[in-house]
């Protein structure tokens, strides 16, 4: 099994989230990650898909996305061809034996502490999927109340022929 993120320009009007979503449902392809918001333009928005598949459904999903009207634009990644990142939040209940290790593995992923009362931490986390993960099990030891998380957003690394 193949992972590949799709990066597709569409335009922003309503039900063309459904129409894609529709073409993975009918062909019984997976969407591991979704996350949709305006470019620069705002008649224009990006969609990032990450699904995951055989060479050629892989394929399929490309093309099927490319002979979409609303769809602008498709370009497929692999995972080493982009910068990836997600956001997370997180709300932990916490006690004094914990407290500390809580801080602790924070500093260590870059995860801040972004709200706080007497028993519970809101974490935020900006970062690759994969250490998103890695926090999420770190604090498996600690009582997880709430999960809050984006899809998958990825540009395709810099390079000098970009114009």
């Amino acid at each position: 099994m193949k992972k590949r993120i799709y990066s597709v320009l569409v335009e922003n009007r309503s039900g063309v989230l459904c129409k894609v979503a529709g073409l993975f449902s009918r062909r019984c392809f997976n969407i591991d990650s979704l996350a949709v918001g305006e470019t620069d333009d705002s008649h224009i928005s990006c969609m990032t898909i990450v699904s995951s598949g055989d060479e050629r459904t892989i394929e399929q999903i490309e093309k099927q996305l490319n002979k979409k009207l609303d769809v602008i634009k498709v370009k497929t990644f692999e995972e080493q061809q982009c910068i990836t990142r997600e956001l997370m939040l997180i709300k932990v209940k916490y006690n004094k034996s914990n407290r500390k290790e809580i801080m602790e593995i924070c500093e260590i992923l870059g995860a801040e502490i972004v709200d706080m009362s007497k028993h519970y931490m809101m974490l935020q986390i900006c970062d690759t999927p994969d250490r998103i993960k890695l926090l999420m099990n770190l604090l498996q030891s600690v009582s997880i109340m709430e999960v809050a998380r984006t899809g998958t957003l990825a540009l395709s690394k810099c390079m000098e022929n970009d114009d």
